[in-house]
């Protein structure tokens, strides 16, 4: 093969694979699953560590707990929208079925920790992140799973204005299923074990361990949350 041709191939080869690349980061950002009737799109964590003065917190920094120095803030968000097909009955009333369900959710993670905090606290707190990320690995399936017990049901509204009426049923709908999602998501009681079991990263008990601790028998060992 002439030389100018075997560069020619190369560079084509070379653009196939930069192509590739670009779009395996893209999915791995965003990933989104349709089924019959439901969207869920599902964004990437977005993770940042801060280190703050423990004398003059920022003020968009989360109050510390009691007895606490540094901590990881875990923000679940969700967004739904809900769509239906309204067959009028009367003027004054109609039936909306529900056709389609889609969910956002997202994950975003702060942890704080004070200037010159040990190793073992940033640790810890890694800890609660390990704990955030697990539960969000799933998230998607739960946000489905919410979906589909929605998808085909059949609402009567009333009104002079059907289409407000209608409107204003979705949009309340589209608010309980985000309730729904973040009800049985729920990692609290998981993190407040893994607390408990690391004295809140006063003791020595191995991260990792406690974590798989945690994970494993919440549903055996669910603390209740301390008073302050």
């Amino acid at each position: 093969m002439p030389l100018r041709g075997l560069l020619i191939l190369c560079l084509l080869l070379a653009g196939l694979i930069a192509g590739w690349l670009v779009w395996r980061s893209f999915s791995s950002r965003h990933q989104v699953s349709k089924s019959s009737g439901s969207t869920i799109s599902k964004q990437s964590i977005v993770l940042a560590t801060h280190t703050f003065d423990p004398a003059s917190p920022p003020p968009e920094m989360p109050p510390l707990g009691s007895g606490e120095n540094a901590e990881c803030d875990s923000d679940f968000r969700s967004s739904a929208s809900v769509r239906g097909e309204s067959r009028p009955t009367d003027a004054t009333h109609a039936t909306v079925t529900i056709t389609h369900v889609t969910l956002t959710l997202q994950l975003n993670i702060n942890i704080w920790v004070p200037a010159g905090v040990t190793q073992h606290v940033i640790e810890h707190e890694d800890g609660h992140r390990q704990i955030s990320e697990f539960y969000y690995q799933t998230a998607d399936k739960l946000a489905e799973q919410i979906a589909s017990t929605y998808l085909g049901k059949q609402v009567e509204i009333t009104g002079t204005d059907l289409d407000a009426a209608s409107n204003k049923m979705l949009q309340e709908m589209a608010a309980d299923i985000t309730e729904e999602y973040n009800k049985e998501l729920n990692p609290g009681p998981t993190q407040l074990l893994y607390d408990a079991i690391t004295d809140h990263g006063r003791n020595e008990v191995v991260v990792k361990d406690a974590v798989a601790h945690a994970l494993k028998n919440i549903s055996i060992e669910s603390p209740q949350p301390s008073r302050p």
